[in-house]
């Protein structure tokens, strides 16, 4: 995401937006009103980084962030566009939670229902900004804030209230990349699953990735003419790469035992890393 710049001068009084919270403004934690949506729009177009307009809304970064980015990104923030969808998502979690729906997300532990909805929403947001399309970023956020961290494809369906063929694609899409894996339970059926071992297959996966760039740039060398300066840039990018995947292939096995300290569980009683 590229930072915003804020912009010089009084911006309080810039194009005459009122950035000063009214008396019976609605505090942090409560849902955004269209006001302050449209001073968000405000506010990017001002080039103001989401601190600045956090603060001067008096809420936190986290909100704003989330807010920009499910509602078309700094670029594609529409305030009114933002307020209408907002209010959809409201009414699809109303009918999702009726009392009437007996599998309507349950919640165990004592957890506030709609604390875990906002905060799936934020790993969501954080799964997007890395790069992740919103579809599969929301399957991934469904089944980390899960404690089986598994679904099968009808209960993610259900709780992220989307068509089964739009839970396939995701899933496909996030097999390709190793962050979930397919596994059958007692009544055969498939489960997707995130357990703590695809981080470190992930890892690895990053490393290896390299590999075929590094022999491609090196061949490059020798068609290139060692010495000439497109050799050259090929050379010192191969060496580079290859400093740094050796780096993390050193630090995944490493780091491998965080991952299992407290689970039970050990790197040697884990799944095999797939090659």
């Amino acid at each position: 995401m590229n930072a915003m710049v804020e912009p010089s001068g009084n911006t309080e009084r810039h194009r005459g937006h009122p950035w000063r919270k009214k008396k019976g403004a609605v505090m942090p934690g409560g849902r955004l009103t269209q006001q302050e949506r449209q001073q968000i729009a405000l506010g990017l177009s001002d080039n103001l980084a989401y601190a600045e307009i956090a603060r001067r809304l008096d809420r936190p970064t986290s909100t704003i962030t989330r807010e920009v980015m499910r509602n078309g990104g700094p670029a594609g923030y529409r305030a009114d566009l933002a307020h209408r969808a907002t209010q959809q998502r409201t009414r699809r979690r109303t009918q999702a939670a009726a009392p009437q729906d007996p599998h309507a997300l349950p919640q165990v532990h004592g957890r506030d229902p709609e604390a875990v909805r906002d905060y799936q929403e934020t790993l969501t947001t954080v799964f997007m900004t890395s790069g992740l399309p919103k579809m599969m970023a929301r399957v991934l956020g469904c089944l980390y804030t899960t404690d089986t961290g598994s679904h099968t494809a009808a209960e993610l369906a259900q709780r992220l209230q989307v068509s089964p063929a739009s839970v396939s694609k995701a899933i496909t899409f996030l097999e390709g990349l190793e962050l979930v894996r397919r596994e059958r339970d007692e009544r055969r059926r498939e489960r997707y699953v995130v357990d703590d071992d695809l981080w470190y297959q992930s890892m690895i996966r990053s490393a290896r990735a390299n590999d075929q760039f590094i022999e491609t740039a090196r061949q490059g060398v020798g068609i290139l003419g060692r010495g000439t300066p497109a050799a050259t840039r090929l050379e010192n990018a191969a060496r580079f790469l290859d400093f740094v995947s050796e780096g993390l292939l050193r630090a995944a096995e490493q780091g491998r035992d965080v991952l299992y300290a407290g689970s039970g569980t050990t790197p040697d009683t884990a799944a095999t890393p797939r090659g």
